[in-house]
Parts: C-alpha cells; sequence; structure tokens
C-alpha cells in the first residue's frame, strides 16, 4: 500500500510539473465560415446536379456597394476568403451556355440591373487577386432582384423553377440570379 502510495505521488509531481502540453491550439473562429449549398437539397438523394462552397461574410454596419464594388471590369470574389468553387456533376446549361461537369472557380461582376457570372479554370483561389481573364471558362449575365428584407450573412440557394434550377447569391437588398439546367434533362 505505501509503494501505491509513493508511486501515485511521484506520477501526481511529475505531472504536475511537466512543461509537455498535449493539448492541441486551434485558431479562433472565422468571422465568415465557410458553407455549402448543393441542389438537390435532399440528403437523401445522391443523384446531384450542382455543389458550391463559398465564404459567408457579415454586412456588420457595411454597405454592400463598398464590398462587393460595381464594375465594368474588375471581378468579386463572391463571398470571403477563397473564391467559390462550384461543382457540376452533369453537364449543364449555366445561364443558357453550355458548361462541361467539373470543378470550377466563380467569380462575379456585380452590376447595377445585372451581374456577370464567371467560371474560371484555375481553383484553389483565395480571393481574387491572383484572377486572370485568360482563365475564363464563360461569362454569362444573371439578373438582379430586390430583396424585401436585408440579407445580413452573405448566402448561396438553390430553387427549382419550370424545367431548371435558379441559383441565388443574396447579401443586403440584393440577390443576383442564374439559371443551370441539366442537359441531360428534357
Amino acid at each position: 500500500m505505501k509503494k501505491s502510495i509513493i508511486a501515485f505521488a511521484i506520477f501526481a509531481i511529475a505531472l504536475a510539473t511537466s512543461t509537455e502540453t498535449r493539448a492541441q491550439k486551434f485558431p479562433r473562429l472565422d468571422a465568415s465560415p465557410m458553407d455549402a449549398a448543393v441542389y438537390p437539397k435532399n440528403w437523401r438523394n445522391a443523384d446531384k446536379l450542382v455543389k458550391i462552397i463559398y465564404g459567408r461574410p457579415q454586412l456588420k454596419g457595411r454597405q454592400l456597394a463598398d464590398l462587393a464594388k460595381v464594375s465594368k471590369k474588375g471581378v468579386w470574389r463572391t463571398g470571403a476568403n477563397e473564391a467559390p468553387e462550384i461543382t457540376f456533376y452533369k453537364d449543364v446549361l449555366f445561364g443558357g451556355k453550355e458548361v462541361k461537369a467539373g470543378t470550377y472557380t466563380l467569380f462575379t461582376i456585380p452590376g447595377e440591373t445585372n451581374w456577370t457570372f464567371v467560371l474560371s479554370a484555375v481553383r484553389n483561389v483565395w480571393g481574387h487577386y491572383s484572377y486572370d481573364v485568360k482563365d475564363d471558362v464563360l461569362r454569362v449575365e444573371g439578373d438582379v432582384l430586390t430583396s424585401e428584407d436585408p440579407i445580413e450573412a452573405f448566402s448561396i440557394t438553390f430553387e427549382e423553377k419550370e424545367e431548371k434550377v435558379m441559383m441565388y447569391l443574396g447579401w443586403g437588398k440584393t440577390i443576383a440570379s442564374i439559371s443551370i439546367k441539366d442537359k441531360t434533362s428534357k
């Protein structure tokens, strides 16, 4: 019994005086966390058409026009941090233009009455700083709607509408939209 107490005391002292720590150090939470939107939304349906992974910045009292500037030339990363990656699991018509199944980076060019959606072949891009027009797969115009209620966190969602799927990008009072249609469906 005495040996057990001494062994326990030595172990406790060694543990208390040890400078080595086993705890991991994790970074603070990102103010613009990553999110994903997928269509079809039902997780039980494995036959997906499209998925997009993007950063979700918050307005926090700022104006959308200061964050996603209206421009004729300059692209916006379309969210925060990394530029979004959009995966089409089937060949689609994106805004009416043909796109092969695959993963692309999505940039946008905000405008007053429409937004230009840009699919780029370059992937794993932080921001828009390395963007080069030569890597464009396509550019297509999307519509702009006005939201009744302000949208604090940048969000992307998909909704089925007639024989196509609409992708909506919402932030502030602005909602940009583009159609996606499965080329194999009739």
